[in-house]
C-alpha cells in the first residue's frame, strides 16, 4: 500500500486556461491530484475519503492549454484514518506555439517537466473503511 503509485493523465483544455498567454492557473493541479488521491483511498479502503488539506504546495514550471500532464500520487504513510500522499504534476507533450508550425503541432518532451508538487492528507473514518479493495496494494 504505502508507495504504489497512482496515475492520472489529463490533456489541459482551452477552458482551463485563466491568465495571458493560455496559463493555466495552478488550482487545477490541486484538482486532480484530489483525484488521484481519492484513487488511493478507494483502492486501499473503498471509501473516497475526505481530503483534510494540502502542504508544502509548489509550482514549479507553468501548464498551458494543450499541454498533455501526469498527475501522480503515492501513499507515503497510513495511520488509523488518515493517509499521507505525495503528489507530482508533471507534463509530457506542450505545444510549440510557434507561428511557422501548423496551429495542431504538438511536441512530446524527451524528458517531463516537473511543474508540481505536493503533500497531501486524506481521511477516511474507521466505519466507513472496508479493508484493502486493491489486490495490488499490500498491507
Amino acid at each position: 500500500m504505502v508507495g504504489t503509485k497512482v496515475t492520472l493523465r489529463v490533456r489541459m483544455s482551452a477552458g482551463e486556461a485563466h491568465y495571458a498567454g493560455e496559463l493555466v492557473n495552478g488550482s487545477h493541479i490541486l484538482d486532480f491530484w484530489g483525484d488521484v488521491g481519492t484513487e488511493l483511498a478507494i483502492r486501499l479502503h473503498g471509501d473516497e475519503s475526505l481530503f483534510l488539506g494540502y502542504e508544502n504546495v509548489r509550482f514549479t514550471a507553468p501548464v498551458y492549454a494543450g499541454d498533455f500532464m501526469e498527475y501522480v500520487g503515492w501513499i507515503e504513510k497510513a495511520g488509523n484514518s488518515s493517509l499521507t500522499c505525495k503528489f507530482e504534476a508533471w507534463k509530457y507533450i506542450t505545444l510549440p506555439r510557434d507561428p511557422k508550425l501548423a496551429i495542431s503541432a504538438a511536441d512530446v518532451l524527451k524528458e517531463k517537466v516537473l511543474c508540481g508538487e505536493a503533500t497531501g492528507t486524506l481521511v477516511v473514518k474507521k466505519e466507513f473503511q472496508r479493508g484493502c479493495m486493491d489486490p495490488a496494494f499490500e498491507r
